[in-house]
């Protein structure tokens, strides 16, 4: 591609405000959706290999989800910053290479291996919050999802030929990655596993730390448990079935109540307490200067603006 036609290309924009990743992305309900995000794409043998021999996620637990978090909700509430995120998140994986369990050559920035990771997102947005949510979304709720996905997408610097640019593309391309591609790799089965060996949060006052250090062996056994059961429940069906991971009738009906609890208690949260600081500070700034575009409906049950708490 020739600097004339990259200079026309438009460069990528951030999600909307008003929309619905503006909605869910930035809220609590999104912390509990996020570990099967994570778990699907780690599945792929690549990424998994990638994450294994590369990442700190086994020490440093914390550090690594908060630095995870800390992007997605750049990508969707950080404006410029986010494009910067995009740019960042793409000169980190340059380096990452190596070879997968099945001896194939890996590459973190390979465009199906980056656009998987990014992939993930929208069936655990539709699958998740088709518990913690109202109702599930709408045809057009969905479709909307799915555009504001893309430009997420682009932001990441990821081709459209290498994304499905509608959801009628994305769920053939979705099967196909369940039945033929991802597996149970070894990090994905730490993902989904029951670890009470986790530390306690390294955050907040020093009393508060040493207090939390205390009582974390009585507190990490019902929460490590609580991680897998969410995790586990929160991936799509089909996925669960290539991951090889047990699901009863009875642990459906667990996560349905608990859905059913989320699903008509955060939405009546004021916004301090339902959304992330970065994602509350940037929909309060959204109202001050709010659009003319109106607000849209959400499957939570509220407009999908900032005044939607």
């Amino acid at each position: 591609m020739t600097a004339q036609h990259r200079s026309a290309r438009p460069a990528p924009q951030p999600p909307p405000p008003g929309g619905p990743l503006w909605d869910i992305a930035g809220e609590l309900r999104a912390l509990l959706m996020l570990p099967a995000a994570l778990t699907l794409q780690v599945a792929h043998p690549a990424v998994g290999a990638g994450v294994d021999e590369h990442s700190v996620f086994r020490t440093d637990p914390w550090g690594r989800g908060e630095r995870s978090l800390r992007s997605v909700l750049l990508w969707i509430y950080g404006g410029e910053a986010g494009v910067a995120e995009g740019r960042r998140l793409r000169t980190l994986h340059r380096t990452i290479r190596g070879v997968d369990t099945h001896g194939r050559p890996y590459h973190a920035l390979t465009p199906a291996h980056y656009a998987w990771v990014h992939a993930t997102g929208f069936p655990t947005y539709r699958h998740g919050m088709r518990y913690l949510g109202r109702r599930p979304y709408t045809e057009a709720e969905e479709r909307q999802l799915y555009a504001e996905w893309l430009q997420v997408g682009r932001l990441l610097g990821i081709h459209d030929r290498d994304m499905p640019q509608t959801p009628e593309e994305f769920w053939p391309y979705w099967h196909r990655m369940v039945t033929e591609v991802i597996e149970p790799t070894p990090v994905a089965r730490e993902l989904v596993a029951y670890n009470p060996g986790i530390p306690p949060p390294p955050y907040g006052p020093r009393p508060v730390r040493v207090l939390c250090r205390l009582v974390w062996p009585l507190l990490v056994p019902p929460l490590a448990r609580f991680r897998s059961f969410v995790t586990i429940g929160l991936l799509p069906p089909e996925a669960r079935g290539a991951l090889g991971l047990r699901w009863t009738p009875r642990q459906e009906r667990r996560l349905r109540r608990f859905g059913r609890l989320v699903a008509h208690t955060v939405p009546h949260l004021p916004e301090r307490l339902r959304y992330l600081p970065r994602a509350r500070e940037a929909r309060r700034a959204h109202a001050a200067h709010p659009r003319s575009d109106s607000p849209r409906s959400g499957p939570s049950g509220h407009t999908s603006g900032p005044s939607g708490a």
